[in-house]
């Protein structure tokens, strides 16, 4: 069974998150990717104190399926060979600030040049204009910038980031989406495309009702904590055991959720639709909160199930990484005894490619340079 992208060559000229993790997708999707690297590797090989065969677990996570190459951008043979690399690839995926590969002519101007096909695809905290274009930008200054933090934590509690670098996953696959699209365009015209990717723009797009609210009504979004703007009961519960949470996403459910504790709220003048609900808001989570923390989560969650209500534990990362349904989705996959979490992508006719763990530094540079020299690689 073939993969969606088998045949397709990636050039990868990035470090750290963004980039990289949209070249491990088109990777996983079956396409031949070279991460060209500094002499001293990508950073992330040496973040966080665990380490598994000499990387990083964050190293790993990112960088699966591809080739590592070194190459010394100041020594004329060494950037010759990814000049090669890029005249002959695909698509280039790069995250460098801005003009700093112009030096090289591994810039987009440049590379057009030689290779009118190619899809280029370029990744900057900022984008290539604005004010702000020329600066670094890490996903967690962009986090704060760009708004979602200010929503984010409690109510009268300070600004927090998520958990995961949300800002550049995002924009890793809003990336992967454009590659494709540009892929799909240059089947018709034999023309490649230059991607504009912002961290920045990225995020504001993916403030979603958030965004919207302002836009529309002039409304500040606030910090809620677990709470919903727009939507009650959608939150997390105390129950008499630990924390649930409890989504109602319309009337129907809500009106479930009562029937199945045979609880009178949803006949209340005061909370018989979500318009109500959410002026009556502190008065209904009040009298909810008093009566699930009489019951274990494994009640309250056996009743919903059955009443078909959104609910679900709070689970740690060990829970869910163990949890029945992710190994019936066999979610957990393993290469050479690694394991990791696999694309959530299936088809029917199609596979996805998960060909081998996170590269070695240069564990490609012997081969590459032989066939790059014979005139074998890449032609």
């Amino acid at each position: 069974m073939r993969s969606p992208l088998d045949g397709l060559k990636v050039l990868e000229l990035a470090r750290v998150l963004a980039g990289p993790w949209a070249g491990q997708l088109l990777a996983d999707l079956g396409a031949e990717v070279i991460k060209v690297e500094s002499p001293i590797g990508d950073e992330t090989r040496k973040w966080g104190e665990d380490s598994f065969n000499n990387n990083s677990s964050y190293f790993k996570c990112t960088n699966r399926g591809k080739s590592s190459f070194v190459a010394n951008f100041k020594k004329k043979n060494e950037l010759e060979m990814v000049q090669h690399l890029a005249k002959n690839a695909d698509i280039i995926i790069e995250n460098y600030k801005v003009n700093n590969l112009k030096e090289y002519k591994l810039d987009y101007k440049n590379i057009k040049k030689i290779n009118k096909s190619i899809i280029y695809c370029s990744i900057t905290g900022f984008g290539q204009n604005g004010p702000l274009a020329l600066l670094p930008g890490y996903d967690f200054v962009i986090q704060a910038m760009a708004g979602i933090m200010s929503i984010t934590g409690e109510k009268d509690g300070p600004p927090i980031k998520p958990g995961v670098a949300y800002a550049d996953i995002f924009t890793s696959l809003y990336s992967v989406i454009a590659i494709q699209a540009a892929l799909h365009s240059r089947k018709k015209t034999g023309i490649g495309s230059f991607i504009d990717m912002s961290l920045y723009d990225t995020q504001l797009a993916v403030l979603a009702n958030q965004a919207s609210t302002y836009l529309l009504n002039g409304k500040e979004p606030k910090r809620m904590g677990n709470k919903h703007p727009s939507i009650v009961p959608y939150q997390l519960f105390e129950a008499k055991d630990g924390d649930i949470i409890i989504a109602c996403g319309n009337d129907q459910q809500f009106k479930s959720l009562c029937n199945a504790f045979e609880w009178d709220f949803a006949n209340s003048k005061k909370f018989s639709t979500n318009k109500k609900r959410i002026k009556n808001r502190t008065e209904l989570i009040s009298e909810l909160s008093n009566k699930l923390k009489k019951f274990k989560k494994e009640k309250i969650i056996k009743i919903l199930n059955k009443a078909k209500v959104p609910v679900g534990n709070v689970n740690s990362i060990s829970e869910a990484l163990n949890h029945v349904q992710t190994k019936s989705r066999k979610m957990i996959k393993s290469i050479s005894g690694e394991k990791f979490v696999r694309t959530p992508i299936l088809y029917d006719n199609l596979k996805l490619s998960y060909k081998k763990i996170a590269p070695e530094l240069g564990d490609s540079n012997l081969v590459i340079k032989k066939n790059i020299q014979s005139n074998k690689f890449w032609e």
